[in-house]
């Protein structure tokens, strides 16, 4: 997996993991980490990138159950997801977390919660394909989200990147949260050797509620192989500049 360029830009708390990464921290939060299949755990000590969000939440009275997907991308093109289900047995008590290799398991584990599981109002959409429907939610955080953006459109080398949109820019200063994740899918198939991409999604949280996303493509496409950033307003314009890069860097 690519490592971004701008090194401090990356190191917080959020900052994005690598799958061995990721994996150890689900596992070690888990519960019953143990009950998953070797077999499993094994192909994903090989994926090449994963994707995590929040599948469905519900809180009552002080209790809270959130459900989670997480996905990885293997070397073969195939995806492996589990199912994280947080939640507290108590209201003010710490999170409880499990891990399951499928949804009928995750409903199971669910249905023996004190909460109600029939929150269809509440659950939030599968997300099959990236843009296809509507984004799930975000783990955001409260960290300077508009000094973020400011200077996540700031490193755009693109001329096209959408910090020239005097809108966008006012929107975005009015950002309370934010979450910077790494997205996979199609990458540039006609890479040369040696060139390196990586796709992230800048989710941010507006004040009024509303969700706005930066697509981030880092990539050595270069002449002289350095690294370089441009920013998307949408996955399929950043998907298609990291196809135009691949073919023809410079």
């Amino acid at each position: 997996m690519s490592v971004p360029y701008e090194t401090a830009e990356y190191e917080s708390a959020q900052s994005p993991e690598s799958p061995e990464e990721h994996l150890a921290r689900l596992l070690g939060r888990a519960l019953n980490s143990f009950e998953l299949p070797d077999e499993v755990l094994r192909e994903l000590d090989c994926a090449l990138a994963h994707d995590s969000s929040l599948h469905s939440a519900h809180h009552s009275a002080g209790l809270h159950r959130e459900t989670y997907r997480h996905t990885w991308l293997l070397a073969d093109g195939s995806a492996v997801t589990l199912w994280e289900l947080a939640h507290n047995t108590a209201p003010g008590a710490e999170a409880q977390h499990e891990v399951y290799l499928d949804e009928e398991e995750l409903h199971t584990a669910t249905a023996r919660l004190a909460l109600p599981y029939d929150t269809s109002d509440l659950e939030l959409p599968v997300l099959t394909e990236l843009g296809a429907v509507p984004e799930p939610r975000h783990a955001y955080v409260a960290d300077n989200s508009p000094d973020h953006a400011r200077r996540l459109l700031r490193r755009a080398e693109n001329p096209d990147h959408p910090g020239k949109d005097e809108e966008l820019s006012a929107l975005l200063a009015t950002a309370a949260a934010h979450e910077i994740t790494q997205a996979f899918g199609r990458t540039g198939r006609t890479a040369r050797a040696g060139m390196s991409f990586a796709l992230y999604e800048h989710a941010f949280l507006l004040r009024d509620g509303r969700e706005i996303s930066l697509w981030e493509v880092e990539h050595t496409a270069t002449p002289d192989g350095r690294h370089m950033c441009e920013v998307y307003a949408t996955p399929d314009a950043a998907r298609d500049a990291m196809e135009h890069r691949a073919a023809r860097p410079g």
